[in-house]
């Protein structure tokens, strides 16, 4: 073993220099050299840093740099995610995005324009003016539709979701809130005043018809019975025989 070249090594190094760091990993860690100054380190890592990507190899596994663009990749020529100001598509990093497709600042990624998609119309609402729909001949009715897709920056714009149009009706009057709250509660009161004076009626009824069927009773208890009337015709039946 060279002198400079030690064994006995910390942080996952197989082999390591006081001067170089790192000279060999473990096994399953990445070899990377890290620049400090003007000086690069070697150290073995678990997994690859941003803007690297890694290498398996039967005796060494490393970690390489991605394209200046990249800020992380899966291999040299396949980006994952690109550095501010460029745009990810198909593995690869664009200042501007291909035709028929739209930046996405967001996810800084090109995507597909999206154009915006409504519904059918709904019916026509019914006649209405200032929120009623009686005291006028003249009113508006409205109808709508919904929005199904928003579109993109792009994309088509959605159309109005509304239209209103004129329209006539037999002119009613309205009936007063009040007035048909009063005639609501009256009703309510005369159906309980009936239904009260029907319960009264019926206890009365059957209070009564009680009290006479207890004074028959009572009469049929006090009064003797009366002795049964002789048959006149077997009382001179022995007399007849006898002559």
């Amino acid at each position: 073993v060279h002198p400079n070249v030690s064994q006995g090594c910390q942080g996952g190094c197989a082999t390591c220099s006081d001067y170089n760091g790192c000279l060999s990993c473990k096994p399953r860690l990445f070899f990377v050299l890290e620049r400090i100054g003007m000086k690069q380190i070697g150290v073995c890592l678990s997994s690859c840093p941003s803007g690297y990507y890694g290498t398996r190899y039967p005796d060494i596994n490393k970690c390489a740099k991605c394209k200046a663009d990249c800020d992380t990749c899966f291999t040299r020529n396949f980006c994952t995610k690109c550095k501010s100001g460029f745009y990810l598509y198909s593995g690869k990093c664009l200042e501007k995005c291909p035709d028929g497709l739209e930046a996405n600042n967001h996810t800084m990624e090109c995507t597909s324009i999206v154009h915006c998609e409504t519904s059918e119309w709904s019916p026509w609402s019914p006649c209405m003016k200032k929120g009623k729909t009686c005291g006028f001949k003249r009113g508006n009715e409205v109808r709508v539709k919904e929005i199904i897709q928003h579109p993109s920056a792009r994309g088509n714009p959605c159309p109005a979701t509304t239209e209103s149009r004129k329209c006539i009706v037999q002119r009613k009057r309205c009936q007063k809130e009040g007035k048909g709250k009063k005639n609501r509660e009256e009703k309510r009161k005369k159906s309980n005043k009936d239904e009260s004076k029907e319960t009264r009626q019926e206890s009365k009824g059957r209070a009564a018809r009680r009290q006479n069927r207890e004074q028959r009773e009572s009469n049929n208890k006090t009064q003797p019975k009366k002795r049964k009337a002789p048959n006149k015709e077997e009382d001179l039946a022995p007399a007849d025989t006898a002559h």
